[in-house]
């Protein structure tokens, strides 16, 4: 008996989309499996910091991922990020506490109303499948805020080394946890019931320790996110998948090698 293996090429393909909202041109990078006959359940992850998923062999990723799967095909559209990062990611209509974030609200809008029927003309076949979302560091508070926000569009929110630390108040002006701002909106705001949720940290992400519990914050923030979506109803592991990886840093290495298990979990390609 022979073990068949489907194999998947994936090809980049690099565009500029100029963005009335954003005011600026954005760099996206797709990642596209060749020959999609139409029959295939077609599913669509974007990604933030796209100019690091380009420091990746992503498409060898994607490509493993695609193997003896006859029925999926996972396109993935990488966002670059712009000169204006620290002011387009964020959690739209709650700048942090030195302001940052401000144009959250715009870049949700580029996504929404430009990003998406752009990259739905390029692929020119219906998203039949999920639809996620992921990002790294800010990048990925930027898609946890974009993706909660629109349960209508994204099905799968994903982050790695998320910067769930984002407040309102500096440490040193009376801050409580109470401050975290996606917290906040998790806990203020609904979604829908069926939105999965994938989280990792690495246990070397930071040496930062706030509360001096030996736990480092990125950790402890991831957690309590977690909390904050079992207390909306979520459960593990149906809609919540939680990894911490031992040794794992804040860098691409460690994203990198993470992502073939969120695939696998997201998509089920």
């Amino acid at each position: 008996m022979y073990t068949t293996i489907l194999s998947v090429k994936v090809n980049i393909n690099s565009y500029k989309i100029p963005s009335a909202y954003l005011k600026h041109e954005v760099e996206i990078d797709m990642y596209v499996p060749e020959g999609i006959l139409g029959n295939e359940k077609i599913e669509l992850l974007l990604i933030n910091d796209g100019q690091d998923v380009a420091r990746m062999d992503f498409a060898k990723i994607l490509e493993d991922a695609h193997h003896n799967k006859r029925n999926h095909r996972l396109i993935v559209v990488a966002i670059k990020a712009s000169a204006d990062r620290l002011m387009e990611y964020g959690v739209a209509g709650k700048p942090d506490f030195k302001g940052r974030g401000g144009n959250a609200g715009l870049y949700n809008d580029f996504i929404l109303k430009e990003l998406l029927p752009y990259v739905k003309k390029k692929i020119a076949m219906p998203v039949m499948g999920k639809v996620a979302f992921a990002g790294f560091s800010l990048g990925g508070l930027s898609a946890f805020d974009v993706a909660w926000n629109n349960p209508s569009v994204f099905d799968v929110i994903g982050v790695f080394s998320g910067a769930f630390w984002w407040r309102k108040k500096d440490l040193t002006d009376g801050y409580t946890d109470a401050d975290r701002i996606i917290h906040e909106l998790i806990d203020s705001t609904a979604s829908k019931s069926d939105m999965k949720f994938w989280l990792m940290t690495g246990t070397e992400d930071e040496k930062a320790d706030r509360n001096r519990n030996l736990i480092i914050d990125s950790i402890d923030d991831t957690i309590d996110v977690v909390k904050c979506l079992l207390n909306k109803g979520y459960k593990r592991p149906e809609n919540i998948f939680y990894y911490e990886k031992v040794g794992g840093k804040h860098d691409v290495e460690t994203w990198e090698s993470a992502m073939p298990a969120f695939l696998n979990w997201a998509f089920e390609v």
